[in-house]
């Protein structure tokens, strides 16, 4: 019954984290940098400490008492992250959902499994698994050969979206995607598939706080809720501070009280877009606590992330138009990515 609850708390977050960018394209006439860094306000300075606050009261206390160590290696891995949740603001924006989804969130769960490893080679701690540990076993090789797997879903998945840019007229492109563009938007996908994953480093690095609460008694399905508050603000930092020196170079600092916008709606479409994003880790978090695995349960998550982006690709119409055998390539590099997916899981779950 666990297993099974987890799966589902996996299943809730990867829904929230699949649809979330879908009231971003309710948004009218604001710059992306602008219904971006809103709906980022709720999504890592606002809804984290309520979120906190409902399932951990004592939250400030625990992060107070902390160690300066772990607290500048949670926020420096936010940092990071946060980099990559920016890039991948950018890569679906010229991807679309569908194929965006599945290059950026395939390079994620392979590297948030595989990278944690290295990093307690030359820093080992306790019951933690380290690449040498993974070459010299079977769970650390099938882990390694997912990656490659991915690698090879990613390379097919890049070659149908190049297929599709080449068969499409400009007119057709701006139907499915306003503002497609292959080139971008596997730059951008690429780039935030790789530092997304840091996010995974960072609940790695704010362990202790995690444990601290269950120690004082809080509900382990929450534990991850303090360990969010410090790992969004280092995501907040690199967002706010891209997205502001946008708004100075676009002069677009009028989209938030231009009165001719809708000004009502884009605010409550990128504040139920930003707090539908934190919603993801909310429930990975309980599914976590239910697995027991973080490895595993990040390779859980991102699968079902990269399933619900593509099934709302498809309702988007992304890929209208698109002649079948690209379509067709496409749907077989999504499903090598989702192959590599179990590798890697199983893989992890031999090592756990």
């Amino acid at each position: 019954m666990q297993v099974i609850s987890g799966i589902i708390f996996h299943l809730i977050g990867g829904f929230a984290s699949g649809s979330f960018y879908v009231p971003y394209k309710r948004v009218k006439e604001w710059s992306w940098e602008s219904y971006w860094i809103v709906g980022g306000l709720f999504s890592w300075l606002i809804v984290p400490p309520l979120a906190a606050y409902l399932t951990v009261p004592g939250f400030a206390s625990i992060i107070s008492q902390t160690d300066a160590s772990t607290l500048a290696w949670t926020y420096f891995w936010g940092v990071l992250w946060g980099i990559g949740g920016l890039t991948y603001g950018l890569g679906i924006r010229y991807l679309g959902m569908s194929l965006g989804n599945s290059i950026l969130l395939g390079l994620t769960a392979a590297l948030g499994s595989l990278l944690p490893s290295i990093y307690y080679n030359y820093a080992p701690q306790a019951g933690k698994v380290t690449f040498s540990d993974m070459i010299n076993s079977s769970g650390g090789q099938l882990v390694l050969l997912g990656v490659v797997v991915c690698l090879a879903g990613i390379a097919i998945c890049g070659y149908a979206g190049n297929q599709k840019e080449k068969s499409l007229s400009e007119e057709q492109k701006q139907q499915s995607i306003k503002e497609f563009d292959l080139t971008k938007g596997l730059t951008f996908a690429i780039i935030s598939g790789v530092l997304s994953a840091c996010f995974n480093y960072g609940i790695e690095a704010g362990e202790p706080m995690a444990d601290v609460a269950v120690a004082e008694g809080y509900n382990p399905l929450f534990q991850n809720n303090v360990i969010y508050i410090v790992l969004l603000w280092g995501g907040l930092t690199t967002n706010f501070i891209w997205c502001l020196i946008l708004n100075i170079r676009n002069r677009s600092f009028t989209d938030y009280t231009d009165n001719k916008t809708p000004l009502t709606a884009n605010y409550l479409f990128s504040a139920l877009a930003g707090t539908t994003w934190y919603l993801q880790f909310f429930f990975y978090g309980m599914g976590e606590s239910k697995l027991g695995n973080g490895a595993s349960s990040w390779i859980l998550h991102m699968a079902f992330i990269i399933l619900i982006s593509n099934m709302w690709g498809l309702f988007l119409k992304e890929w209208k138009g698109v002649p079948r055998k690209v379509l067709s390539l496409f749907i077989i590099g999504l499903l090598v990515i989702l192959a590599s997916v179990i590798i890697v899981g199983y893989g992890n779950s031999l090592e756990s």
